[in-house]
């Protein structure tokens, strides 16, 4: 009984110390260069999917996901503490489906606790745009959130393509993204037709990330669909998981700034905003 009790007291120790150890491995990392920006009288907008099942072909059920919750929560709360006006968009508008799994205890970043406080961006969430209303040029940033739901509705939508389109031949916004959001430019076209991020230096979650968490069935895998497009795909791999890695990069031309992963938010919304204090 003894034993017993001290592998109990070791495990309830292990679990409540979870949010650090992983920190300390990795995840959800802070961003060492991370400064404070005073961008008022900007405007960002954070994109998120709208598809909330993670589902096989031909399944119309599975177990609940979405948006992966700090990959929305980090680059909106960067983009407000920076006092810029900050909306919330989705490909169908309406409540925008968040993964449960965002939430658990151990993976919880802070981020995500401020946002289970924030009644305005609650609301939000349960009233998000849809981007077919939204014109993305009135926008210093339109930032592509990721998560498994993203794999099903983003890099399929071909007004989003055209929106993206639109939005970069007015030179204004600066495009950003993680995870599964960099699948938001995979069909986005140039004014001859030719693929707008051929040639582009971006990042998205990898392969090895997917298969490690065993989720290899979604309809559209970043790095694979990035490198399709023709972009110079870059990312950072880690001795234990790619579930602990990552690299924010820029293209030549500063207009697309991309995360590779859950752990590249705040890396990669500071080097967006460096860029526009810049201009």
């Amino acid at each position: 009984m003894k034993i017993l009790a001290v592998l109990l007291v070791v495990v309830i120790v292990l679990l409540l110390l979870s949010p650090k150890i992983l920190n300390w491995m990795g995840f959800h990392p802070k961003f060492d260069g991370s400064q404070s920006y005073d961008l008022k009288g900007k405007r960002a907008l954070v994109v998120t999917t709208s598809h909330g099942i993670l589902n096989k072909p031909g399944e119309t059920t599975g177990k609940p996901t979405g948006v992966f919750g700090s990959e929305m929560t980090v680059p909106y709360y960067e983009f407000l503490d920076a006092n810029m006006q900050v909306d919330l968009a989705s490909i169908k508008g309406g409540e925008i489906p968040i993964d449960p799994q965002s939430f658990y205890y151990m993976i919880k970043d802070d981020s995500d606790k401020r946002y289970l406080k924030d009644d305005e961006f609650q609301q939000k969430v349960k009233t998000s745009l849809p981007i077919a209303d939204v014109d993305f040029k009135e926008y210093d940033f339109v930032f592509f959130a990721g998560g498994w739901g993203a794999a099903y509705d983003m890099g399929q939508s071909e007004l989003l393509a055209e929106k993206i389109s639109d939005a970069y031949y007015a030179e204004s916004p600066i495009f950003g993204s993680v995870c599964h959001g960099a699948l938001a430019f995979i069909q986005a076209k140039d004014t001859i037709g030719n693929l707008l991020i051929k040639g582009r230096t971006m990042t998205g979650v990898t392969h090895d990330q997917l298969a490690q968490l065993n989720i290899e069935f979604t309809p559209l895998h970043p790095e694979e669909e990035l490198k399709k497009a023709g972009a110079n795909f870059k990312a950072n791999h880690h001795s234990l998981s790619d579930f602990f890695a990552t690299i924010t990069v820029v293209d030549h031309e500063e207009r697309f700034v991309t995360g590779q992963n859950q752990n590249s938010g705040h890396e990669t919304a500071q080097k967006m905003m460096e860029i526009l204090s810049k201009k």
